[in-house]
Order: C-alpha cells, then structure tokens, then sequence
C-alpha cells in the first residue's frame, strides 16, 4: 500500500519507536516568541540542561509587541519584560533571534515562510497553535505547549503519537470573489470544529493544486479550528517557485537536489486515508461567522440557522444575533485585517484593489497590520500604502496585534469587528468584542460600505482578483 504525504515526511524522522506505543520524532526546525518559552528556557536552566540544537531554533517577537511607534520603548511593562526576557534568553543560548525592528521581524507563521526557513519535508513546531500554516510546504508543524517547548530545547526531539490520515479534497471552480479564506472557512462550516480530532490533514484537488502559495497558507493555518493537529499541502512548482532565492533556501546545486527530494513527496496513488471528504469548488460563496467558534459560518448572504442547541443559543446571545437573521446590512464599526492568517502581501493587494478610489464609512475603524516587517515594505514599494491612507485605513507596523488583543489593539466590548484572522472566541478581541470572521476582500468592503457587503455584487473586477 502507497504512503500518504504525511507518512512519508513523519517515517523520516522517526528516531525511535515503543512497541505499541509513542514514536520519538526529530524536529527539524523550533520556531519561538516571547510569550511560550520563557517557562521553557527557565526549566531548562534550573535543571542546568544546555539548548542541544540552538542553530535549528529561531525566535521572533510578536504576540506582544504594539504596533505603533516601535522605534520606542515599549510602554506595557508586561510586554516589555517578556521582550527583554526573550532577547536575554535568546543571547544567552546562541539563538537567532529577529527582535522587534528587525528587517526579518514578523509574526512567526508570516516570517519563517517568507525567509525561506519553511521548506518541504520538514518537521517544524511553535509554542503556537497555528504553526499548522506551515504544513501548505508539504511540511509537518503543529503547535506545542510550554514542556514540549523545553523538550525540544533539551533533544530536538518529541516523543508523539502518530495522528491518523484525513483528506480534504475540493475540485471545482471557484467563483469569482471567493478566496482562500472563504474555502477553509466553508470547510470547518460543514465538518465542524471536532471532525479533526485525532488527525493530520492533507488538502487536495485542483483548488488548492491552483491557489498561491499565500492562500495555501490561509487554509493550513486554519487547520486547528477543525480541530486537526495541522494540514499539509503537497509541494509542488508552485512551491518551489516560492521558496527559491529566499533569504535562508538552498542556492544552486544544493536546491535542484531538494528539489528532487521534495519531488518525491507527495501521496502514492494508492495511499489509503483513515477518513476523507470531499467538496464541489462551485458551492462554496463568501463566507462569515456569526457565532463564537470559526465552526459557525455561513454563505455571505445566507440566514443564520435554527438549530436547537445550548451552545449555539449562548454564542447568539453573545453575538446579539437572531435565528433567521441575515448577516448582510450588519453596521460594522471595526475591521482588522491581519493575522497569521490573512496579513501577507497578497492579502492586502487584494484589499486595496478593492479599496481604490474609495473612502472608508466615517463610523468605520480599520486597522491594517502588516504581518512582517518585509511585508510592511511590500506594501510601501508597491504604492498601497498611498491607497490606504488616502481611503482612511490606518496602516499599522508589523505584529499579531487584534487577532488576540494581546497588546493595545483591542475592540471595545460590545463592538463587532469583522477580522481576517482565525478565532471568534470570545473575547478574542478584547473583553466583550464580537468577532466575524472573513476573507480580506470582505473586510475591506465592510470598512467602506460601514456594513457587510455581497462582494460578489458589489465588486466589478472580481475576475482579476482571483
């Protein structure tokens, strides 16, 4: 029987296995930010345990940094020590570290990829439960707690239960004005947030063979919301084409023969998946979230269900929404469009194609938050950042910023936000914030019409975005 392309990436790390049991996995790559490894590093100190692969470790600040005058110091005495812990931390054990106003400073899952540090093959873990967004590499990242964290820094290694196989497909044609985002949210809206338990997620079909490698990472980085441990996308030229003459890929010969390696990748035709699912490229529309778990979505322009439920009466009492309710025509008063899912620079080509040549709904806050410092400079070398503040968007400096209200950037209570990143928790935004979730396209119709839009109407040039 064929081997899955998780099978073949998860076999080739395998250091040792227990009869019947866990399996010790060697890590190829850590990836470390101020706020899960200080616990980790302390451990390790206090049972005097030296770093055992400090060169395979590289640490980002971007949790709790502001965005905002980040050439000052840091006035949340908070995030301000867990900043200097990391950089001590970091000095101490010959960690690369890329700190805050860093050229290669970012949010974790935005900076590694975009460095070249993600390749295919890999394993890759992160004191953060979105490390999934590397797996769109053909890649193997999932997230780990605090004493996995200093497992890794103790062996470079994690003593694991092989996860089962679940494929995704989707084949089809999108229609215009749907985007990557709307394609996982659309998923987890007819799987469920627990239909992942318990396993590893590959996505196939020629949706995901024809998305960039920007929206592959939206789809991998949302992985954990249906509750799988991560999602891999198999590496293909569209892969390859990416990572070449990054920062930190391999050059020349080295990389024709990676090449060749990650070639062999993929999953054999008669591989055999423990469960599978499949979806109609042409069913799925604009989507957003009207409850408090990415779970709870619905088509742009559809009713809010009725389903007799307790969980789902508290999220739409939390919501303040309706059984029956339409989402469209919602007064929306902020919009974020960043994250570790939506903050790279396609996503804010395609917002500010949207957004030229228009003006911002006066009851409208936007914030724009880069997702790299390289990112951040995109969006100024390539004019956007003209189209944003001449519309009304506030351009914001690189950071994690109002995914999770860790630093200033918080919604008001009671305040609906309709956001590019991945959770709507509550109180994921800040005390009391509503969150919808949603595409970049949406989010910025939303901040000019001050109310959420069908994009699919309202936007003439959805072809080209696509």
């Amino acid at each position: 029987m064929g081997k899955t392309l998780f099978d073949k990436v998860w076999d080739a790390h395998v250091v040792d296995s227990i009869e019947n049991g866990p399996q010790v996995l060697y890590i190829d790559k850590h990836l470390i930010h101020e706020v899960t490894s200080p616990q980790a590093f302390n451990e390790l100190e206090e049972r005097n345990i030296p770093i055992f692969r400090p060169d395979q470790i590289v640490a980002t600040a971007d949790h709790n940094t502001p965005t905002q005058n980040q050439h000052l110091p840091v006035k949340d005495a908070l995030s301000r020590n867990q900043l200097k812990q990391l950089a001590n931390n970091c000095k101490k054990n010959n960690v690369t570290l890329y700190g805050l106003g860093h050229k290669y400073n970012g949010i974790v899952h935005v900076m590694a990829p975009e460095l070249g540090i993600t390749q295919p093959g890999m394993t890759m873990v992160c004191g953060d439960s979105h490390t999934s967004t590397h797996g769109a590499f053909g890649t193997i990242a999932f997230g780990i707690g605090t004493s996995q964290v200093a497992q890794v820094f103790a062996s470079q290694c994690l003593l694991l239960t092989k996860p089962k196989s679940l494929r995704v497909t989707v084949n089809g044609t999108l229609k215009p004005g749907v985007l990557p985002k709307d394609v996982i949210l659309y998923i987890i809206s007819k799987i469920g947030t627990n239909a992942g338990t318990g396993y590893f997620c590959e996505y196939a079909g020629n949706v995901f063979k024809n998305m960039s490698m920007e929206g592959r990472m939206t789809v991998c980085n949302m992985s954990i919301e249906m509750g799988a441990r991560g999602g891999m996308i198999a590496p293909d030229e569209t892969t390859f084409k990416y990572i070449k003459d990054r920062e930190f890929a391999p050059k020349g010969k080295d990389f024709e023969n990676k090449v060749a390696y990650w070639k062999t990748l993929p999953t054999d035709t008669d591989a055999v998946f423990d469960k599978e699912y499949e979806f109609d490229a042409a069913d799925i529309e604009p989507m957003v979230t009207y409850g408090t778990n990415p779970g709870m979505g619905i088509k742009i322009n559809a009713k809010i269900p009725d389903l007799n439920d307790t969980s789902f009466e508290k999220s739409l009492e939390y919501m303040d929404f309706k059984k029956g309710d339409y989402m469209l025509d919602k007064p929306i008063n902020y919009v974020f469009i960043g994250s570790c899912t939506n903050s790279r620079i396609e996503d804010f080509r395609v917002a500010a194609q949207y957004i030229k040549g228009k003006q911002k709904a006066p009851n409208v806050t936007a914030w724009l938050v880069p997702g790299s410092k390289k990112v951040e400079a995109q969006i100024e070398e390539e004019g956007l950042k003209t189209v944003f503040e001449a519309a009304g968007f506030e351009l914001r400096q690189p950071g994690c910023s109002a995914c999770l209200a860790m630093n200033d950037d918080k919604i008001p209570e009671g305040e609906y936000c309709v956001s590019t990143s991945n959770r709507n928790f509550e109180g994921r935004q800040g005390q009391g914030a509503r969150t919808i979730l949603a595409s970049p396209l949406v989010a910025a119709a939303t901040a000019i019409e001050g109310k959420i839009v069908d994009v699919t109407k309202t936007f003439s040039l959805e072809k080209e975005l696509i």
